[in-house]
């Protein structure tokens, strides 16, 4: 069996087939994801391409759907919401599909098409996907944990959350091999242990949302278990795992 973390949605390209992979972007648009279905969202689907998006959108009757979105943080113009997951709460979502475009999360998740199984992990949800993860590890199925990263490079923030779960998930398991970035990763997660709110500070990313006026976001991104969903990514769209969707 093996675990191996992936620190940029680059890196990921060849190496998803066959198994179940994680895909974390804490800030935001994984918080996003879990916070969306949480507050009721029928499906989000994620694009890499705004203009894709709004072509797709023409599918659905406009009252269904929501265009969602952020370039460089950054609310997309005319769109009804951004990447902040403070606006997508019950009343805005609830019944809707959300259409979702972001600069680093939403291409991280499509790189890893062809995955026996695309999660989308944060810390919003850290127990649930956890016991996805554990039960794929014990039964034999290899994990990739993608990192999203941040235009291309690596990130402070979904590093340590991807090393918390490569902790939680091999935990008394033994034979389980890691790459050195799974490795580091734990490392990682060890030294913040449970201050997870320093590691979004610390970030680069962290910061600089800080700066544009999402400090707020901060808080919710690192409020562990706070939205228990596991969503799962097949047939171009996110929708969360249930009783109809066990696996």
């Amino acid at each position: 069996m093996r675990l191996d973390v992936y620190l940029t949605a680059d890196e990921i390209a060849g190496a998803a087939t066959g198994r179940v992979v994680a895909v974390i972007d804490v800030l935001r648009a994984s918080t996003t994801i879990a916070v969306a279905l949480d507050s009721g969202a029928r499906a989000v689907i994620p694009f890499a391409d705004t203009d894709e998006m709004i072509t797709r959108s023409k599918q659905f009757e406009r009252e269904t759907v929501l265009l969602t979105g952020e370039r460089k943080m950054l609310p997309l113009r005319g769109f009804d919401l951004g990447n902040s997951p403070r606006e997508f709460t019950p009343e805005a979502v609830a019944g809707k599909t959300v259409l979702l475009s972001t600069t680093n999360g939403t291409r991280a998740i499509l790189a890893s098409q062809g995955a026996r199984d695309i999660v989308v992990a944060s810390y919003v949800n850290w127990t649930a996907v956890t016991a996805m993860l554990r039960a794929a590890l014990r039964a034999g199925t290899d994990i990739a944990i993608v990192c999203a990263g941040t235009d291309g490079h690596f990130a402070l923030e979904d590093a340590a959350c991807a090393g918390r779960y490569v902790r939680s998930v091999t935990r008394r398991l033994s034979g389980v091999a890691l790459n050195d970035a799974a490795h580091a990763c734990s490392l990682l997660a060890h030294n913040y242990g449970e201050q997870v709110g320093r590691v979004l500070i610390d970030s680069v990313h962290g910061r600089a949302l800080a700066d544009a006026g999402f400090r707020e976001d901060l808080s919710v991104c690192a409020a562990v278990d706070s939205h228990p969903v596991v969503p799962v990514f097949t047939d171009r769209q996110i929708t969360k795992l249930g009783p109809e969707r066990e696996r």
